[in-house]
């Protein structure tokens, strides 16, 4: 495992990559969300899981709190590694912040990946429909975060826990709700948006909004699961990114969606 960079953690260190995946967390998670996607992933591919200040390895450092700030020295400690072929995961918070990224790049001229992978997030373009929570009473933001079933309830009996991961949810959630969009033209890359289909956050209409940021292809695909569908279901998550990186893109203005199977009775519907 590579650590020399403590903005990415590799654990599968490839001397010639094919291709480089770099994947960006959700609100208060860190780059062992990704730990075990090297085994289900081609091994000709490099899992780059992205480490921001605050968390896990980087524990003691001040966490981000606007976009704006995290982009400059994310671009900058990442640009070793543009050197080949890349491709961007990012899920709910780090879909967000590997879209801006590549933005941020493109207007420096800088390289772009060759698919973007965004899940469990609605478009940027669209507001959030969802009180801010970010400045919430410590209770309550951690209540809210609960709501979505990525934190186990039995957080609340370990305080020592609590006092480090609220400052870092504070922080992320922070992030997200102060983001303010500005329109630029779609990218070039083809882009694939992934949603759990009981995600009460976003509707399979919110997610097809994605197309509107690519000018080579969009794929939605609905998956089984909540809001974080991305552990629940990981293998088929991962089974959809091996097929997407061997496929061709669909042509420019197509969208392409998960066939009527995935909502076969017994599956679960976003509202």
């Amino acid at each position: 495992m590579s650590t020399d960079n403590p903005w990415v953690v590799r654990r599968r260190v490839l001397p010639a990559p094919r291709l480089r995946m770099f994947c960006f967390p959700y609100a208060g998670g860190g780059a062992s969300v990704y730990r075990d996607w090297p085994r289900w992933l081609p091994p000709d591919l490099e899992v780059c899981a992205v480490q921001p200040p605050g968390r896990e390895s980087r524990l003691a450092e001040p966490p981000y709190t606007r976009l704006p700030a995290l982009l400059p020295p994310l671009a900058d400690a990442l640009s070793g590694l543009l050197d080949g072929p890349f491709v961007t995961f990012g899920h709910s918070l780090g879909g967000l912040v590997s879209f801006e990224l590549v933005k941020y790049l493109r207007r420096a001229g800088g390289p772009q990946p060759e698919q973007m992978f965004v899940s469990g997030r609605r478009p940027p373009h669209l507001p959030g429909r969802e009180r801010p929570i970010h400045d919430l009473p410590d209770d309550d933001l951690l209540t809210a975060v609960l709501r979505l079933n990525g934190t186990s309830p039995e957080i609340r009996s370990h305080p020592e826990l609590l006092e480090l991961v609220i400052p870092l949810l504070r922080a992320d959630f922070a992030i997200s709700e102060t983001y303010h969009y500005t329109p630029e033209p779609p990218l070039a890359c083809p882009l694939t948006a992934f949603s759990g289909l009981a995600d009460p956050s976003v509707t399979r209409s919110e997610a097809a909004g994605w197309a509107a940021h690519s000018r080579s292809g969009f794929v939605l695909r609905m998956l089984p699961g909540d809001h974080f569908f991305l552990s629940t279901a990981q293998r088929q998550l991962l089974g959809e990114i091996t097929h997407l990186l061997a496929t061709p893109p669909p042509a420019a203005g197509r969208a392409t969606r998960l066939p009527r199977r995935a909502d076969r009775p017994g599956d679960h519907h976003s509202a």
